[in-house]
């Protein structure tokens, strides 16, 4: 009924908003696209786009019928990446990134169970923000990554839930705000803040700029030594507020009466998702993130 370029066209109009941007992303003439959503509809013998707006509108019927053509796209996905890898080796290569506010005490016992299931293993560990590696991944720069969860990952990548670390708002011992009990979150933009940011400076869903005077860095390592050293208060994971004892406190406050409780993700381009290697990685990673979230 339907043919690939069809679907494209369809969802590709759908996530950028027109037919002329999907045209560009797809890398067709825009007569094209249109005329691919044409012979949609007329199969389909319903309009799926309503065009009397300035842009392209999904009708009842074509919301209906857009998770279907999401999943079947997705689908191909996975079957050409299952037929290229059958006459190639199995991958021996696992590229890790990795967010440093994630606990990982015991990745050593992951990699070397994975070093025995697989004795030519290659192993590459990159640090990074998680909005960084979420863009590393779809790259495929890295091959898994381990990242605070962010709700808007690429269809074109696997997740996996961990379990979840607590976070909390921490200033050093001798900074203003140790010694002043905050009644409102909006009394904290009084104070400069701390944050993560991804080398492209997009924040994560984590960390929104909040005060209007803001430092900023790539890494939750930085922010806990800026922290420590008085700059300014930071949302940062607890064990790592722990790492450096005597010198941080939790802001006291009405408001940080509850733990903030983050998700923590794996994530793998669905290419990897029949590779033993990735699987297996997958289900070490899993495992053992999880015992240490409970701790």
């Amino acid at each position: 009924m339907f043919n690939i370029d069809q679907l494209r066209a369809f969802v590709k109009t759908v996530e950028t908003g027109s037919f002329s941007s999907a045209a560009r992303e797809l890398g067709k003439a825009q007569s094209v696209i249109s005329q691919h959503i044409i012979n949609m509809e007329l199969d389909c013998g319903v309009d799926l786009f309503d065009r009397s707006g300035r842009y392209p509108k999904l009708t009842a019927k074509g919301e209906e019928l857009m998770p279907y053509a999401q999943a079947t796209l997705i689908q191909l996905a996975r079957m050409s990446s299952k037929a290229s890898q059958l006459y190639t080796p199995d991958a021996n290569q696992l590229i890790l990134a990795m967010d440093e506010g994630i606990p990982l005490a015991k990745l050593p016992i992951a990699l070397r169970q994975l070093e025995q299931a697989f004795p030519h293993l290659q192993v590459e560990c990159l640090m990074a923000s998680s909005r960084d590696i979420i863009e590393l991944v779809e790259s495929g720069r890295a091959t898994t990554g381990l990242i605070l969860s962010e709700p808007d990952l690429p269809t074109c990548l696997d997740f996996f839930s961990l379990g979840h670390i607590a976070f909390d708002v921490f200033v050093a011992k001798h900074h203003p705000l140790a010694n002043i009990p905050i009644t409102h979150i909006d009394e904290l933009r009084q104070y400069r803040q701390l944050t993560v940011r991804s080398k492209n400076s997009q924040f994560s869903s984590l960390n929104q700029a909040f005060s209007p005077d803001i430092w900023y860095t790539d890494n939750y390592y930085t922010v806990l030594e800026l922290a420590v050293n008085g700059f300014g208060w930071s949302f940062l994971p607890n064990h790592l507020a722990q790492s450096v004892p005597n010198a941080l406190t939790r802001i006291n406050g009405t408001f940080t009466n509850f733990a903030w409780e983050v998700n923590i993700d794996l994530i793998q381009h669905q290419k990897w998702n029949t590779d033993p290697l990735h699987q297996q990685a997958r289900k070490a990673l899993l495992s053992l993130l999880n015992d240490s979230t409970d701790e």
